[in-house]
C-alpha cells in the first residue's frame, strides 16, 4: 500500500531540519556560517583599528580579510588559532538553533512571531553582555551565536526585503523600541504562486501599507490561517494550501530566491550591527577576548591540594609558578587569564580567576596548608571538575596532590568535560611508593587514565624532585603549542615510533613518562642518543621520577625522527613544539545530504555509524590537508578517513569506522606556498575520543532569571542495551536540582526524563552554569553524556524548554506505526 503523502512529508519534516533557514553549508548560496564569519571579520577589524588608534598605532586592514591575516594585522599573529576556535564556537551555536530549535517559530521569525522572536534575540544579547562582564567568554560565545541565527533568519523569512528596506531593522536588537506595523492574524498577506513563479505573490496591499509578515510553516501546525503566506519548500505542508507557494529567501533555489543575496547581505549588516552593540557594552579589549584575539592569550590553570601534608610542596609550587609568571611577562607567552582552585580532604574551591598576573601571585601566595598532616584521600576530582567547567576550551591544567582521590564518583563527569572542552590535564603527584621505587603507585591509576584521555602527563616524583618536574608548566603554557606525536602503552613492550618535524616547529620537546623505560632517539640526520646519555649528541635528557624530558639541540630539527622504546612498565610518549601551523577539530553530526550540513556534538559520537569531524587548519593560507587518521590510543590500529575540502581552511573528515576504545586524530598536510617547495607537516590531537552505543540528548533555552527554575527534558537511547540506565546530573554552581536517578529502556526504544534546576535569588546576573547529564548502562559497560552551558540573567524571566529532538523521536515512532498500515 502506498503511504499517505502527508505522512511522508511529515517524516521528511522531522529528518531535514536544516531545510528551513539560510543553508547551513552551500556552494551556490550564502550560508549562516558565511554570514556569521563575514560579520565577525569585518567588525573585529573595526575593533582592532579602534584599539590601535587608541594606542597611537597604525592599523591596515588586510586584503584578503581572513582569520590569519586579521590576527597579524591586530598585532597578535599567534591568536589566529584561538580566533578560529572562538568563531567556530559562535558559528556552531548558530547552526545549533536550526537543528535543535526546529519547529519553534520564534527562533526563526516564522508564522509572524515578531515580538517573541525579538525577545529571543534581546534576552540572548543581555546574556552575552552579562557573561562578558563576569569574564565568562565561552558561555557568551554560545549565546551570541544563538542570537545571530534568529536575527539572520528575519531577513530570509520575513518580507523586509520585499518592502524595499535598504538597512537592517535596528528595533530587533533594542527591547525598548516597538516592532511596528505587523500584519494581524486576520489580514491576508499572499496570493498563490502561478506555475511555480512566486515573484509577486505578496499582496499589493501589504507592500503598499508596509505591513510586516513572515511565512507560516507546518512545524507550527498542519494548517495556516486563511490568506497567509507560507515559508515554502517541499517539506512545508502549508505551502500546498491556498495561497500556495512561499516567500523564503534561504537559497537561490527558494521561492523568493531572486532576493536571496539581498537578504543574506542584509543579514550580514544586521549581524555587524548586533556585534557593534556588544562591542559598545564590552569595550575594545573584552570584545577582542570574546573573539579570541589577544596579544597574550594563554591560560594558566592551577588546581592545588592545600592539605597539611602538602605544606612543603605548596611552597615549591608558589615559588616555581611565580618565577614562570615573571619570566613570561611582556612576551607572547604571557597568559591572558589565571585560574586557581584549591582542595583538601574535606572540601574544594573556591575558584578564583583574574587577568592580572600580580593579583594571581597574591592569590597564590595567600593560600596555606590546612587540616591534619596525613596524606589521606582528597577531593582532587572535585577541584579539577570545577576548573574544567570555568576554563576556556583547550586549556592546559596542572594538578598538584600527594594522595588518591576520595571523590572517585566524579571520574566520568571529569572525563566528559575533558572530552567536550579538549583540555589537557597534567598531574604532578608526590605520593611515590618510595624514593627508590621503580613502579607506579597503584593509587594513581585514576589520575593516569584522566591524563591519558586528555593527552597530558601523570608525573610521579618525590617532594624533593618536584622542582625538576615543574618545567612542564613553563613548556605547556607556551604560545602556539602543538602536539607532533602521542602514544600510550598500558603494558610492557618494545616498540618503534616515528614522528615528522617540519620547518615551522621550534622548541622541540620529547616527553616520556614511565618507570623502567629505556629508549633510543634517532634524528633525521641519522645521529642517535640513548636514555643512558643525559647529555649526548642530540640534546639534554632530564629525569624526575617517572618523567623524562628530552630537549634536542636546535640544529637537530626538520625531518623524520625515530624513537625505539623498551619498557617493563606502562609508558607514554609525547612530542610537542611551537608552531603557528596547527589544526582544530569538532565532532559533528551531519544533518543534510547531499549538501553537507552539520552541528557540533556535545556528547560522544555513536558507534553505530559514521564518525564525522570538522577540521580547521591554522597558520597559513597555503596549508592543505592531505590525510586524516584515527589512531588507537593504547595500540597500533590506524583508520584513515575521507577528506572533503569545505574552503577557507576547513574540511569535513568522515570515518566509516574508528578504533575500539579511545583514539586520537592525526592530520597530515602540505605547505604549498609559492615561496618555498612543498613541505609536509603532521599534527596530533591531545584529546582522545571514544564512541558510545548510548545517546544522550537535551535542549535548553540556556537562559533563566535569578530565583527562577529552568525545566528541560532529556532523552536517553540505545540500540544495543535494554534495562535500567543510571542517570547522574551535576552543575558546577551546586544549584538545587531534581531529576530521575534511573531510566528504563526496553527493546531499543528511547526513554525521557525531566530535569529542573533552580537559581537562588542572589545569583549575580551573568552567572554561567555548566550542566552535565550522564547516562550509564548497568555495570558501567557503556555511557554517554551531554554538556550544556546555561546563563542566569536578571530580567529575562524563568524559562521552560522541552527537548525537540525527543519530541521528534516520539512523533517519528507514531508516524512509523501509521506507515505500517
Amino acid at each position: 500500500m502506498i503511504a499517505n503523502p502527508v505522512i511522508i512529508a511529515a517524516v521528511l519534516l522531522l529528518v531535514q531540519p536544516g531545510a528551513v533557514a539560510f543553508k547551513i553549508v552551500s556552494r551556490s548560496s550564502i550560508s549562516h556560517i558565511e554570514i556569521t564569519s563575514s560579520a565577525i571579520l569585518q567588525t573585529t577589524a573595526k575593533v582592532c583599528k579602534a584599539r590601535a588608534e587608541q594606542q597611537g598605532q597604525n592599523f591596515v586592514e588586510p586584503n584578503p580579510l581572513n582569520a590569519i591575516s586579521l590576527a597579524v594585522a591586530c598585532s597578535s599573529p599567534l591568536s589566529a588559532g584561538t580566533f578560529l576556535l572562538s568563531t567556530g564556537i559562535i558559528s556552531a551555536r548558530n547552526i545549533y538553533v536550526d537543528i535543535k530549535r526546529f519547529g519553534e517559530e520564534e527562533y526563526h521569525f516564522d508564522s509572524e512571531s515578531f515580538l517573541r522572536g525579538r525577545d529571543v534575540i534581546t534576552s540572548a544579547v543581555d546574556a552575552v553582555k552579562a557573561n562578558i562582564k563576569l569574564q565568562n567568554f565561552q558561555t557568551a560565545r554560545e549565546r551570541l551565536g544563538e542570537a545571530m541565527h534568529t536575527l539572520q533568519d528575519f531577513y530570509s523569512h520575513s518580507n523586509w526585503i520585499e518592502l524595499g528596506y535598504q538597512s537592517p531593522y535596528t528595533n530587533l536588537i533594542k527591547p525598548d523600541l516597538p516592532i511596528e506595523n505587523i500584519a494581524d492574524k486576520g489580514t491576508p498577506t499572499c496570493r498563490s504562486c502561478v506555475d511555480d513563479n512566486c515573484t509577486g505573490n505578496i499582496l499589493e496591499s501589504i507592500i503598499t501599507e508596509r505591513k510586516l509578515t513572515s511565512g507560516y510553516t507546518s512545524s507550527s501546525g498542519l494548517f495556516k490561517p486563511p490568506g497567509k503566506c507560507s515559508h515554502g519548500g517541499l517539506i512545508d505542508l502549508t505551502s500546498f494550501q491556498e495561497p500556495k507557494g512561499g516567500i523564503n529567501k534561504d537559497g537561490v533555489d527558494s521561492e523568493h530566491g531572486h532576493l536571496h543575496f539581498q537578504a543574506a547581505n542584509m543579514a550580514i549588516e544586521a549581524t555587524k550591527e548586533l556585534l557593534e552593540d556588544v562591542w559598545a557594552s564590552a569595550g575594545n579589549d573584552d570584545f577582542l577576548r570574546l573573539m579570541g584575539i589577544s596579544q597574550t592569550f594563554n591560560v594558566l590553570s592551577v588546581v592545588i591540594d592545600i592539605s597539611r601534608s602538602m605544606a612543603d610542596n605548596i611552597a615549591e609550587v608558589k615559588r616555581v609558578i611565580s618565577l614562570i609568571i615573571d619570566g613570561k611577562k611582556g612576551t607572547a607567552d604571557e597568559p591572558s587569564e589565571y585560574i586557581l582552585v584549591t582542595f583538601n580532604d574535606l572540601d574544594f574551591g573556591p575558584l578564583t580567576k583574574t587577568t592580572d598576573a600580580e593579583e594571581f601571585k597574591r592569590l597564590l601566595n595567600a593560600i596555606s596548608a590546612v587540616g591534619e598532616a596525613t596524606a589521606t584521600a582528597k577531593k582532587c576530582l572535585s577541584g579539577l571538575w570545577l576548573a574544567l567547567t570555568r576554563s576556556p576550551p583547550k586549556s592546559e591544567m596542572f594538578v598538584f596532590t600527594d594522595a588518591e582521590p576520595e571523590d572517585v564518583e566524579l571520574k566520568n563527569t571529569v572525563l566528559a568535560l575533558i572530552e567536550s572542552t579538549k583540555s589537557t590535564v597534567n598531574f604532578l603527584l608526590t605520593n611515590v611508593l618510595s624514593a627508590q621505587s621503580r613502579v607506579s603507585n597503584p593509587s594513581n591509576q585514576i589520575y593516569q587514565e584522566l591524563a591519558e584521555a586528555s593527552g597530558g602527563q601523570a608525573i610521579e616524583v618525590s617532594s624533593g624532585m618536584l622542582p625538576q618536574a615543574t618545567s612542564i608548566i613553563e613548556d605547556s603554557s607556551s604560545a602556539a603549542l602543538v602536539t607532533l606525536f602521542l602514544a600510550v602503552r598500558n603494558q610492557s613492550t618494545a616498540e618503534d615510533f616515528s614522528f615528522l618535524v617540519d620547518s615551522s616547529v621550534t622548541n622541540l620537546t620529547i616527553y616520556i613518562t614511565g618507570f623502567s623505560t629505556n629508549f633510543t632517539i634517532t634524528s633525521p640526520s641519522g645521529m642517535s642518543q640513548s636514555s643512558t646519555e643525559s647529555n649526548g649528541t642530540l640534546g639534554m635528557i632530564q629525569t624526575a621520577g617517572n618523567f623524562l624530558t628530552i630537549r634536542p639541540y636546535s640544529q637537530n630539527g626538520t625531518g623524520l625522527w625515530q624513537i625505539s622504546v623498551n619498557s617493563t612498565q606502562p609508558f607514554t610518549v609525547k612530542v610537542t613544539g611551537q608552531s603557528v601551523t596547527n589544526f582544530l577539530f569538532d565532532v559533528v553530526e551531519v544533518v543534510q545530504d547531499p549538501v553537507p550540513g552539520y552541528t557540533v556534538l556535545d556528547s560522544r559520537p555513536q558507534n553505530s555509524g559514521n564518525v564525522t569531524l570538522l577540521l580547521s587548519v591554522t597558520g597559513d593560507d597555503s596549508l592543505k590537508l592531505t590525510e586524516v587518521a584515527a589512531i588507537e590510543t593504547m595500540g597500533t590500529e590506524t583508520v584513515n578517513g575521507s577528506l572533503v575540502d569545505q574552503g577557507n581552511g576547513q574540511y569535513l573528515a568522515t570515518f566509516s569506522t574508528v578504533p575500539r576504545g579511545s583514539f586520537g586524530i592525526r592530520v597530515s598536510g602540505q605547505n604549498s606556498s609559492t615561496r618555498s617547495s612543498q613541505t609536509g607537516f603532521q599534527r596530533y590531537s591531545s584529546t582522545q575520543l571514544r564512541t558510545s552505543g548510548v545517546s544522550v540528548s537535551a535542549v535548553a533555552s540556556g537562559i533563566w532569571a535569578p530565583g527562577g527554575t529552568l525545566s528541560l527534558n532529556f532523552g536517553v537511547g540505545t540500540s544495543k542495551f535494554s534495562g535500567s540506565f543510571n542517570i547522574t546530573v551535576r552543575n558546577d554552581r551546586l544549584f538545587n536540582m531534581a531529576f530521575p536517578s534511573s531510566l528504563l529502556i526496553d527493546n531499543g526504544v528511547s526513554a525521557s526524563g525531566a530535569l529542573s534546576i533552580t537559581a537562588p535569588f542572589e545569583t549575580p546576573s551573568g552567572t554561567d552554569v555548566t550542566l552535565t547529564i550522564e547516562a550509564a548502562a548497568a555495570g558501567g559497560s557503556d555511557s554517554n553524556y551531554v554538556v550544556l552551558r546555561l546563563s542566569v540573567v536578571a530580567g529575562v524571566g524563568p524559562a521552560v524548554s522541552l527537548s525537540l529532538s525527543l519530541w521528534f523521536v516520539m512523533i517519528a515512532l507514531f508516524l512509523n506505526q501509521l506507515l505500517s498500515f
